[in-house]
């Protein structure tokens, strides 16, 4: 398969409509999609695609009648395929619509962390490490915070070490949260120099960065401290809780 580029746009309407059809593998997906559209998939192209032409190309790896009128397949079948073929029109849904990304300069803010946001929807903290959509960036200091970028994690799947190239996405940042994440992702995060926080119950990102924020300003547990460049015998001045 041609490796390809594609935009944060593409890739969501490709990752959401594949969920519709769980049985299948994200790359066998893919795959369906340029058996009917070619190597080159794109906002374009993923306009022009019918029921029809899905249900012939998701017809050779997954369990749909191969008929090209569909007139046999299951009801929930074609209810599935029609609502994939919206979500690759672009009709996503106002739940999976992207924030806003702020402009920011590098060092702009001396003292500040970049931190990562596992996420599914919005400006959501909802996903795991080894299977979220993207991962929100945010730029945080004492007093200001802002959403610096939008990565997309759809091409983590097509690669040959998952964890390691969803690494590589965020390893600019010095921290990540997530509601979810297994322990060798855990270890290559860490390798990485990047701090894990796990929240299990989620929540707006803002939010649990807010709380962030908060231990910035008032008592930064010791690992903190040493990310914002506090010296060793300094770090566990005025430190009371955990984030």
């Amino acid at each position: 398969m041609q490796e390809q580029r594609i935009s944060n746009e593409v890739a969501l309407r490709i990752a959401l409509a594949s969920r519709l059809f769980p049985e299948m593998s994200l790359v066998d997906f893919i795959e369906a999609l340029q058996s009917n559209l070619g190597d080159v998939i794109d906002e374009v192209a993923l306009s022009k695609i019918t029921v029809t032409q899905l249900k012939t190309a998701l017809g050779q790896t997954y369990d749909l009648d191969g008929e090209e009128e569909g007139e046999d397949a299951d009801a929930a079948d074609i209810a599935a395929l029609k609502q994939a073929v919206r979500i690759l029109w672009g009709e996503t849904g106002e739940v999976d619509k992207l924030p806003l990304i702020e402009p920011y300069q590098d060092g702009e803010w001396p003292g500040s962390v970049r931190v990562a946001v596992a996420s599914n929807n919005r400006e959501q903290l909802d996903g795991h490490f080894g299977s979220c959509l993207r991962y929100l960036i945010y730029q945080l200091s004492e007093q200001e915070m802002r959403l610096i970028d939008i990565r997309s994690a759809l091409e983590a799947d097509l690669s040959d070490d998952k964890n390691a190239f969803r690494v590589g996405l965020i390893r600019d940042c010095h921290i990540v949260y997530v509601v979810a994440v297994g322990g060798p992702a855990a270890a290559k995060v860490v390798q990485a120099g990047i701090y894990p926080i796990k929240k299990e119950e989620g929540g707006l990102a803002r939010t649990r960065l807010s709380e962030l924020q908060q231990a910035i300003v008032t008592s930064p547990p010791p690992w903190l401290a040493k990310i914002l460049g506090v010296a060793a015998g300094d770090r566990v001045k005025n430190y009371k809780a955990l984030v």
